[in-house]
């Protein structure tokens, strides 16, 4: 049965799906991000400054730990906003099933109350029934 808040609901399940999709891309975005990261702090560990030979062979070791610690910087950074951004997903995911769940609730009072009328006009109908037949027996 279909209420006046029906469009409603079909609204707000397209909303909340979508909240949903969102949150997983985000949870992946975040994994994502905290692999990169492992990865970029466990290629730090295998860089080895050399303890003898030229100066550009020291050079392109300092040049080399300082570009892998500016990439993890950068991997901390994007670990950070995909954390937020799971966070601003989860908040939405919330809002969206309070707000669903409102309307489906209205739908269900509002569908109950047309089914109440439905079936006090039933009974009056009955009820006008059976005056007739008892007033045409009785008549």
């Amino acid at each position: 049965m279909k209420s006046r808040f029906s469009p409603l609901v079909k609204v707000k399940k397209n909303l909340l799906q979508k909240s949903e999709r969102f949150l997983q891309k985000a949870t992946v975005n975040l994994n994502s991000a905290s692999s990169a990261l492992e990865l970029s702090y466990n290629t730090l560990k295998d860089i080895t400054p050399p303890s003898r030979g030229t100066m550009s062979q020291m050079l392109a070791s300092r040049t080399l730990l300082s570009s892998q610690r500016e990439l993890i910087k950068h991997n901390q950074e994007w670990v950070a906003f995909a954390k937020n951004q799971v966070e601003q997903a989860r908040v939405q995911l919330k809002t969206d099933m309070i707000e669903l769940e409102k309307f489906q609730y209205l739908e269900l009072q509002e569908i109950k109350q047309e089914l109440k009328k439905k079936a006090m006009l039933e009974a009056k109908n009955l009820d006008e029934v059976a005056l007739m037949a008892y007033m045409g027996k009785n008549g």
